[in-house]
Formats: structure tokens, sequence, C-alpha cells
């Protein structure tokens, strides 16, 4: 009887002890404002997750948009509305809901699975500017599940950096058992290097480095050409001399890849007279962007946009004042 006394009392006072001691913690960590990791538990922040790719069907093509990066700028205007004042720019976008002292601008490839083919829609910025933000595809590709030795066909919209450095991977061929796509203009441009805008040298550089080289695996195209069946070119030239887009199309459905046609969903779609400071021939992109964006809209072709909000696949609604962006929601999801 004394035993079980004895036992009762000494787990009474370890309990009693056990009390104390919490109490003690808690005074403590309140001392610090801390009580938080008692009553509420405490976990780590990871910061802002952007997604990765987006997968949907188009009648029997499998489409995957991939997030090759991100990057943001402090630039808004002069980057985009360079013919219009900055305080024009900056109000618009302000009254859109956007920050006008910076913008964010994605770069997004498009893998199509025809049955048949693996055609893979430019190559985006490649390992020598991958900083974790920029150069993904690779990664990505196998994260969606193939490898880049399963890419059948790479067809390039144009030769600017952020879609053709993608190509190489530590000098040596990404894609080893594609053949390639290029349009016949933009070839022709870069390799005779006239009429090359001063801000583009570099870019004439690279591209007779990276691209040239290919041409003994390349089929050049121009404005209607196939490149397989369901796949072909569009005629975009002015963001870059020979820019193409490619219209796809699969059981009666339709999707328009227009690569860089138009660069912001609302400083460029919505202003399509608004020049961006980075196409080559401002004038004629310009008028390529209504062009474009009047057949899409009066057909309602859905459309994949490089720069556009990912995962890049949306509808353009023509408006009284322009253009107005429209993305996916669940139309494709079945």
């Amino acid at each position: 009887m004394k035993s079980q006394l004895f036992r009762k009392n000494n787990n009474f006072v370890l309990a009693a002890y056990l009390i104390f001691l919490s109490l003690i913690a808690y005074l403590v960590l309140a001392s610090t404002e801390q009580t938080s990791f008692w009553f509420a538990g405490s976990a780590a922040f990871f910061g802002f997750q952007w997604p990765q790719y987006y997968r949907f069907m188009l009648g029997k093509f499998e489409i995957t948009t991939l997030l090759d990066g991100v990057v943001q700028s402090e630039d808004t205007h002069p980057r985009y509305g360079i013919n219009q004042s900055a305080s024009t720019v900056l109000n618009y976008a302000e009254s859109r809901g956007l920050p006008s002292k910076w913008y964010e601008n994605g770069f997004v490839p498009v893998l199509v699975n025809t049955g048949r083919e693996l055609v893979l829609f430019d190559t985006g910025n490649g390992k020598s500017r991958n900083s974790g933000q920029l150069g993904n595809l690779r990664p990505l590709l196998e994260q969606a599940g193939y490898r880049p030795e399963n890419i059948d066909i790479v067809a390039i919209t144009h030769g600017h950096p952020d879609h053709i450095l993608g190509l190489v991977d530590d000098g040596q061929t990404a894609f080893p058992n594609a053949r390639y796509i290029f349009g016949q203009v933009e070839f022709d441009f870069w390799n005779k290097g006239e009429g090359i805008p001063s801000f583009r040298t570099e870019n004439r550089e690279l591209y007779v480095r990276i691209v040239t080289p290919l041409a003994d695996r390349a089929t050049f195209v121009k404005n209607g050409d196939q490149i397989v069946s369901g796949i072909h070119a569009v005629e975009a030239f002015g963001h870059s001399a020979g820019h193409l887009a490619f219209r796809l199309e699969s059981e009666g459905r339709q999707i328009m890849v227009i690569g860089d046609t138009t660069n912001h969903y609302i400083l460029s779609l919505q202003q399509p007279d608004w020049h961006f400071n980075r196409d080559d021939n401002k004038e004629l992109a310009a008028k390529t962007r209504r062009r474009i964006l009047d057949l899409v809209s009066a057909d309602n072709i859905p459309v994949i946009g490089h720069h556009l909000p990912f995962p890049s696949v949306g509808y353009v609604e023509k408006t009284a004042e322009g253009y107005k962006w429209s993305p996916v929601s669940y139309q494709f999801n079945r």
C-alpha cells in the first residue's frame, strides 16, 4: 500500500515538475516574442514558385509548354511603347493593375507530340544563360518525360538569343537526333549580315556560330510550307527579318505558335501599334502584330506566345481599343 502511494506521489511530482519546466520555457519564449512556435507551429518560407510545364491535348496532338525561365526588369519604358511617352506607358500599366516600375518576362518553348514526331519550337536561353532563373529547358524536358535525344525536329521561330542558345549544350549539339527547321528569309538575313540593327551585332555573331553549322541538317521554309502533317509555317516578319509563326491543326482543332509576334499581354497585345524596342523592324512588326491578332481573334484560334504569361496559352479578343488577352482555363482539359 505504501509502495503504491509512493509511486503515485512520485508521478504527481514528476508531472508537476514537467508542467513547471513548460511554464518556464513559455515565459522565456514569450519574452523573445516566439510564442507562436508553441501555439501555432512554424514552417519555413520557400519563396515564390512559378509553374514549370503545362500539357494539354489538341485533337491528337499533345502539346507541352515549358517555362525556360523568367526575368524581372525595371525598364518598362522604353522597353515597351518606345514611340509613346513614358507617362503614357506607365500610367497605362498601372490602370491595368500592373506595377509601373518593373515588369516580368517569361521564356516558353513549346513541345508538340504529333504521335509520329516530337517537334520542339524554340530552345530557350540554354546553359550559357543558366542562372537558376533562365536556361531550364533541358531539365524540364526530363521532368516532362522526355530526353533531348527524343526530339525529332527543332523548329526555330527566329534567331534571337533566347530562342537559339538552347541549340547547344557545352559546345555540343543539344538535340543529337533532331533535324532543324529554319525560315529561309531569317537564315539568309543573319548569314549575309546586311542591314543588321546596331543592337543586334553580337546576335549576328551568335547566329553564325550556333545556327549556321546546322545547315546540312536543316530544312528551310517559307510562308505556307508544311513542317510535318498538320503544322505549317506562317510569315510573321518584323520582330526579326524572317520571323515565323506556326499554325497547328489536328482533328479540326487549331492553335498558333506565335513566337515573339507580341511580347507582352498588355503593353504589346492590347496596344499593337506601340513599338517594342527589341523589334528589329518596328513599323513592320506593328503591322504584323495586327494582322496575326486579327486572324486569330476572327477565327477564335488559341495562341501560344513565347513571352506571354505562363502557361502562355490563351485566346485573343478584338476590342474597340485593340485586343484583349484571355488566358486558357479548362478549355483543353478534356
